[in-house]
């Protein structure tokens, strides 16, 4: 076995790291643009291993803010350095470096028909947990891996809801949703119409600018009349995202629409508590097969205190996880969008919006 060198790889390095993508890869390339981009982004960590001053192996990992995921985005040894540690030794460093920045899971994709990378990946603990038909560039198939790197044993559970790529920039609330109910009955098909029409049923009209966002109590009320038991949690009284309008006619308008939705929501019996959601109640509705959406701030995301609904799809003893319905178009990709880990000690710290410490959450369920 040789001894290689693993250092962080820098611009440098480029020029051997296309020649890397080159010889390594003759589908889904990363362009020498790519490549560039990853070497300074924040989100990444770019590792390359090196023999004799040679670059001969490099790993990628991404990671995305404000969960506790990592991806394995890419590996690649040169074809003269194979079956001697050089990829084994990336292995244990992009691992390290997913666990210096408290990851709870790294994540990968391989091709279905690659027999030996998969072989390799579940040498290293990495156990399938999805399949994507038709991801490659070739179109052929490729196998989800996962490996838990801060703890031995996941007992997750998961309600498989489908993923929804909001389709405008404030319709998160009806996205999340729409992912809801699709996972709780099949029949129903998330679409933009419904998207739009939901945000017309749910919308705050105005929010502190640009277009209003989506009221709890409307939602509820919009997937009440779409067939589904829906039960608010709101840890306040009055109405909702005023704090930062300052406009008088719009905190009216505000109000107006609260105190409607509410109205509504007492006559059609939907079931209303005034108080904190806990962590216990949410694994709990998990375990009834309930799902439910919450109002995070993404903060932690992107560091945009903005209101943002996502759906809950499960829990295990570290992490809550969520479908996210709006990737980062520059630096996500979608898949880092499902599942996503948040860790328990922030979950409840990601779940309060504004300075009125807002904490609101909608459980829905089948009639």
């Amino acid at each position: 076995m040789k001894t290689f060198q693993i250092e962080k790889a820098g611009k440098q390095h480029l020029e051997q790291l296309v020649l890397l993508e080159q010889q390594c890869f003759t589908v889904d390339r990363l362009s020498r643009r790519s490549l560039r981009r990853f070497l300074t982004s924040e989100k990444a960590v770019f590792l390359v291993a090196t023999y004799s001053g040679k670059c001969v192996g490099y790993v990628l990992v991404i990671f995305h803010q404000g969960t506790q995921l990592a991806r394995l985005y890419s590996i690649a040894v040169d074809e003269a350095f194979r079956r001697q540690g050089c990829g084994a030794t990336l292995m244990q460093s992009a691992e390290s470096a997913a666990q210096e920045r408290e990851a709870f899971y790294i994540r990968l994709e391989v091709a279905q028909n690659n027999q030996s990378a998969i072989d390799f990946y579940r040498y290293f603990g990495y156990r399938k947990f999805g399949l994507i038909n038709d991801y490659y560039e070739d179109h052929s198939d490729a196998l989800r891996m996962q490996k838990r790197i801060r703890r031995a044993k996941s007992t997750a559970v998961k309600t498989m809801l489908p993923w929804y790529r909001q389709q405008t920039p404030f319709t998160c609330g009806p996205a999340s949703l729409m992912m809801a109910m699709s996972g709780l009955q099949k029949q129903y098909i998330a679409q933009i119409s419904d998207e739009l029409q939901i945000w017309r049923e749910a919308t705050t009209i105005f929010m502190t600018s640009g277009h209003g966002g989506c009221h709890p109590v409307g939602l509820a009320i919009a997937a009440h009349n779409r067939g589904f038991k829906s039960e608010i949690w709101i840890n306040q009284q009055g109405p909702l995202f005023i704090d930062g309008v300052r406009d008088a006619d719009k905190k009216q308008i505000i109000e107006q629409v609260h105190n409607d939705f509410v109205a509504d929501a007492k006559r059609l019996k939907i079931p209303f508590h005034n108080q904190n959601i806990d962590q216990a109640t949410l694994a709990d509705a998990c375990d009834k097969g309930f799902v439910p959406i919450i109002l995070i701030s993404t903060y932690r995301m992107d560091r945009k205190k903005a209101p943002h609904w996502v759906a809950v799809t499960g829990y295990d003893e570290g992490c809550f996880y969520v479908h996210d319905p709006d990737p980062d178009e520059k630096h996500q990709d979608v898949l880092d969008c499902q599942f996503l880990p948040i860790a328990r000690q922030d979950f409840d710290r990601m779940s309060i919006f504004g300075s009125s410490r807002l904490r609101t959450a909608i459980i829905l369920s089948s009639k």
